[in-house]
């Protein structure tokens, strides 16, 4: 009596037939003459038509209907062995399609490929936004055969020897191996008389001017898309698209961070010391900063609200500027000789002015003591 044939694959009555598939395709890669190693070759290939005989009923849903109600007299006739009404080639084109590249009919069309342009902007375009004129060099469908790749009033013709799949299948006894058809390279169509401006290709190199409007607050690796406007797909495929990558330039004054930005403003001696009002630059113009007595250098100051506005996050950045306290040069004998004086007078009060180096002294002579 024939073996039941969810038992000859392994699975439930109740299983899929994407597992059903799964399983058959296991047990043809195992038992498959030409691929077993392990029994001789009589055996193995009893084995691969049984679970073929199975494979092809489960996977009808009209016989497996008959299998389940009447079991093998259901199907008897319908269930051959071998290769039952099939060839060679439907079984792999079917179950091993994934392995060799995919089924008989394959769309020869293929999408154009993607394109990046790195776009470098000033912080103030990138803060604010623009629009920036760009040219790329890029490959666009021939406007003349309109892509075909044919002579003006001729067409390609479909290739005879894959009969327009653009794979042929080598047969190796038992075994059926899928290839890229030689003659027509995989087009599945080949062109007797070619363009004279693309020469057959279909697509030519052009360099395109496009406008790009370049929203707020981008950042360094941010990219923006045009749908479209990368290179030319084949044979009537959309094209790929167009990404523009942000790079931003070094700013001479400002550092950001995100939506913040950075500044270093150096001050004088005498405002680090008394304390004053300095001017500094903001993206809207200028701002006015109160710089507290006694500020020494390092220390930095948050103005609200004045880094970088994102229309995106309905968020603005702050800027902030840290102190720098500029030590004086080239001076005159007049200045010099008041800075010694002004000296002379910290020494006299004890160097209550200078605690920071009136402790780092203590420290000092601590250390060389012992």
């Amino acid at each position: 009596m024939p073996r039941d044939y969810y038992e000859i694959l392994g699975v439930s009555k109740s299983a899929p037939s994407d597992e059903i598939k799964k399983a058959f395709r296991k047990l043809a890669m195992k038992y498959h003459p030409d691929r077993n190693a392990g029994e001789a070759s009589p055996e193995a290939e009893a084995k691969f038509k049984e679970a073929k005989e199975a494979y092809d009923v489960l996977m009808d849903d009209q016989k497996r209907s008959l299998y389940d109600r009447f079991g093998h007299e259901g199907v008897k006739g319908s269930a051959g062995g071998g290769f039952g009404g099939g060839s060679a080639f439907d079984i792999f084109g079917d179950i091993f399609g994934d392995i060799f590249g995919g089924g008989r009919a394959q769309s020869h069309a293929q999408r154009g490929a993607d394109l990046l342009y790195q776009l470098t902007l000033t912080l103030e375009e990138a803060a604010l936004g623009c629009t920036k004129e760009i040219e790329i060099p890029k490959h666009a469908t021939c406007k003349t055969c309109e892509g075909s790749g044919a002579k003006k009033g001729t067409s390609p013709i479909t290739c005879k020897t894959c009969e327009g799949y653009g794979q042929v299948r080598m047969q190796q006894g038992f075994f059926s191996i899928q290839q890229t058809c030689p003659d027509c390279h995989g087009n599945g169509k080949i062109i007797k008389d070619k363009c004279s401006d693309c020469r057959g290709h279909g697509v030519v190199k052009i360099k395109k001017t496009l406008n790009v409007k370049i929203p707020p607050a981008i950042d360094t690796g941010e990219r923006i898309r045009l749908t479209g406007e990368g290179e030319a797909g084949l044979r009537g495929a959309p094209a790929g698209d167009l990404y523009i990558q942000a790079n931003i330039s070094q700013h001479p004054i400002f550092q950001r961070d995100a939506l913040d930005l950075l500044c270093e403003v150096p001050i004088s001696f005498a405002t680090a010391a008394i304390g004053g009002e300095i001017e500094v630059p903001t993206l809207e113009g200028k701002a006015t900063l109160k710089v507290p007595a006694e500020t020494q250098t390092g220390k930095t100051f948050r103005i609200k609200g004045k880094g970088i506005h994102s229309p995106r996050h309905n968020h603005t950045g702050d800027l902030f500027c840290r102190i720098h306290v500029e030590t004086p040069v080239n001076l005159t004998s007049g200045q010099k000789k008041l800075l010694t004086e002004l000296e002379q007078s910290f020494k006299k009060a004890d160097n209550k002015h200078m605690p920071k180096q009136s402790s780092w002294i203590e420290a000092m002579k601590k250390f060389l003591k012992k």
